[in-house]
């Protein structure tokens, strides 16, 4: 048992550097920056809904700076700077929960196409890989190409399994 009560080991999000980009883990104040980054529609084909406006925005990063009611599951937010241009770029996350990772990422639309995606989603699963984390899965709309090549970039692998309309992508690794 961990001083909480739970099974699972806390894991914290922390500072990851891949050669371009720093994850920063989420705060509250990058919210109106990030409104700006995430203010596209076309974000939202595959994933459904609307962009936030910057209050919801800010509220949204509220509640998950906060962090998860359950004690067991670890919601882990970190948004993309890219050190070159000074700017943030899109978001990585990961609920972990009893070593499994569930993961997303998103980049903004102006940023899309130059591999931001793929090397941050490495980044993380790389980092995963240290934690208590034996399992990483990502959920992707099966005609969302761009997303597909981010997951095999990061080592995962399309199941046949589907959820929600979208396909169970996974890779299995070794526990730190």
């Amino acid at each position: 048992m961990t001083e909480d009560g739970t099974s699972s080991p806390r894991v914290r999000a922390e500072m990851i550097s891949t050669a371009r980009l720093d994850l920063l883990p989420l705060r509250v104040e990058h919210a109106a920056e990030m409104a700006e980054v995430l203010k596209d529609p076309a974000l939202h084909a595959f994933t459904g809904g609307a962009p936030h406006t910057p209050e919801a925005l800010l509220a949204r990063y509220e509640r998950l700076v906060a962090g998860s009611p359950d004690p067991a599951v670890h919601w882990l937010n970190w948004v993309i700077h890219l050190r070159e241009e000074d700017r943030l770029a899109g978001t990585v996350q990961a609920t972990v929960a009893d070593g499994t990772a569930e993961i997303a990422w998103v980049v903004g639309t102006p940023w899309q196409g130059r591999g931001i995606a793929g090397e941050a989603a490495r980044g993380l699963v790389a980092w995963l890989g240290t934690q208590p984390v034996h399992t990483v899965i990502a959920h992707i709309h099966p005609d969302h190409h761009a997303s597909a090549a981010v997951a095999t970039a990061a080592g995962l692998t399309a199941t046949d399994e589907q959820h929600d309309g979208e396909v169970r992508w996974l890779l299995r690794q070794p526990l730190q």
